[in-house]
């Protein structure tokens, strides 16, 4: 199955005292983006799903959609809706969010 967007979203686990994207609400991060999307009936189109090292950790919890290759940093819950509208349906990237990389 093709994905018209892919976002993959950091639940690495990292021994204290490094941070982590999965201490950090990685898991609640993908049901929310996974409920987002199944409520504006995209999940056929567009696939939330959880990832290992983004390679982000310092800018984290963090994330990355594709194709574009958009990643995005410090990601809250109420940041969800917002990315999930500009950039997943409207394709505007959320330019606060969004790691320089």
């Amino acid at each position: 199955m093709k994905f018209r967007k892919h976002v993959f979203i950091c639940t690495n686990q990292k021994p204290a005292p490094k941070k982590s994207c999965g201490e950090a609400h990685g898991m609640e991060l993908v049901e929310a983006f996974k409920q987002a999307l199944k409520d504006r009936g995209l999940q056929i189109e567009i696939r939330a799903q959880r990832t290992g090292c983004l390679d982000a950790c310092a800018f984290g919890p963090s994330l990355v959609v594709y194709p574009e290759g958009t990643y995005y940093g410090n990601v809250r819950l109420s940041d969800v809706e917002e990315i999930v509208e500009s950039h997943l349906v409207n394709d505007r990237p959320v330019e606060r969010l969004v790691l320089p990389f």
